[in-house]
């Protein structure tokens, strides 16, 4: 099992530095880059010191124009954002290629980009991972700039660096066999970043449309800059397959990649190798539940406070029809959350209802072994949740993934979904043995 730990963010360059210094095939590596149909770069695989501390790096240097041609920055895409060059943006994950941009910058569309992919040398998993990635960051510009995913066009994320960056991060995770992944809360850093466009806030949009779809915790930090980048976001939500990490575990190897700004916190993507040490045993999770009763409230305001409970990090929350004194209709809010959340959950609660007081009851749940994975489907890929008790494994299609495939394909939302669990079904095999 991989775990990231994103103290300092996550961008491509330091994920590939990481998984480098952590065993992946340098030589595996080099072959399969050699294998795509881009020119007008070359890699420098070292090592960079930061705070005392010497880690692995990874730099994709453009040697010159991709089409002879010349383009302005648009909109899709990384350095639309502010990531991937050392224009004047004050963000820790610029890929620093040192050239003035008199390269041409090709604009390709996520099918180009997947024909690429498709025409390389790399290894069927990994270009599933490679495609898989660019998808999802395809995904988080169509909802950024308000477009079907089929039409934008991306700018930077579709030039010769960034394709490397994900191809390369691919690349490295088939090489070291990895198929579970937790990732830590993602430092995000703060402040603003310089485009083309104008001046965005940190986390940029892409970012957020990705940490939003797919889970993924970003922490505010007080380093100024951007510590988190889109692809480095897209590489987390791709591979990431468990929300926490076991309750014990064994540290098997070590993995460092450098950033390539200095600030006063070491700027380390570090990835590690782990075994869990103890069965897969339900976990016993100690949480709290804050009830309380609303009986003048719109249903538009009860959706907004659910939403925003949801995104401070709420584990659950609902909504129960009740009858208070007076005979008054009402309805009994739920939430359950950590304890480090509880006084977070409770401000919003009173900032945006009318309550004057919340009961809170400690809680215990037993949680069940699982993992998301992917299915290959006729339809697309979708994700599964497999879930182990007493030695049997069931299986839980996502409900977004069945929703965008019965869009897509015009069959039934039931159908697919029975399909899709079949087909998670078959492919969960000795499941218990890795949980």
């Amino acid at each position: 099992m991989l775990y990231l730990e994103c103290y300092s963010g996550i961008s491509g360059d330091m994920a590939v530095a990481a998984l480098l210094d952590l065993g992946a095939s340098r030589e595996k590596l080099l072959e399969g880059l050699s294998s795509l149909k881009v020119d007008g770069y070359r890699v420098e695989i070292g090592r960079r010191v930061k705070c005392g501390v010497e880690a692995a790096s990874f730099d994709v240097i453009l040697e010159g124009p991709e089409d002879g041609g010349s383009h302005d920055y648009e909109e899709f895409g990384e350095a639309a954002h502010g990531h991937g060059h050392s224009h004047d943006h004050a963000h820790g994950h610029d890929h620093g290629h040192g050239h003035d941009h008199h390269h041409g910058h090709v604009h390709r569309s996520l099918p180009d980009i997947v024909r690429i992919l498709e025409d390389s040398a790399m290894t069927p998993g990994a270009k599933e991972l490679a495609k898989r990635i660019f998808r999802i960051v395809a995904q988080a510009e169509a909802k950024v700039h308000g477009k079907p995913v089929d039409q934008v066009h991306f700018h930077e994320v579709g030039a010769v660096d960034s394709i490397v960056d994900i191809a390369a991060a691919a690349i490295c995770l088939d090489d070291l066999g990895i198929r579970e992944a937790v990732v830590s809360d993602i430092a995000a850093g703060s402040g603003h970043v310089n485009c083309q466009h104008g001046i965005l806030p940190v986390p940029v949009p892409a970012v957020t449309a990705i940490a939003e779809q797919y889970g993924l915790s970003l922490r505010p930090t007080d380093t100024r800059g951007e510590l988190a980048t889109p692809t480095g976001a897209a590489i987390a939500a791709g591979i990431r397959t468990r929300e926490r990490l076991p309750g014990s575990y064994r540290i098997v190897k070590t993995g460092m990649g450098a950033g390539k700004k200095d600030f006063p916190k070491a700027n380390i993507l570090r990835a590690y190798l782990i075994e869990e040490t103890e069965g897969a045993k339900p976990e016993t999770e100690k949480l709290w539940m804050l009830e309380t009763n609303i009986d003048d409230a719109t249903g538009e305001a009860l959706g907004y406070v659910m939403e925003r409970l949801f995104s401070a990090g709420a584990r659950d929350v609902c909504y129960v029809p009740a009858f208070m004194k007076k005979n008054r209709p009402a309805y009994l809010m739920k939430v359950i959350c950590d304890e480090s959340g509880r006084e977070a959950m409770e401000e919003l609660i009173f900032r945006h209802t009318t309550t004057i007081g919340i009961r809170r009851v400690p809680l215990e749940r037993t949680v069940l072994p699982r993992r998301i994975v992917t299915v290959e489907t006729p339809w697309g890929t979708a994700r599964a949740k497999e879930v182990l008790r007493d030695g049997r494994v069931s299986c839980y299609p996502e409900y977004d993934d069945i929703a965008r495939l019965a869009d897509a394909s015009g069959k039934p939302f039931r159908e697919l979904y029975e399909e899709i669990a079949r087909l998670a079904q078959e492919g969960a095999g000795e499941i218990h043995e890795k949980l």
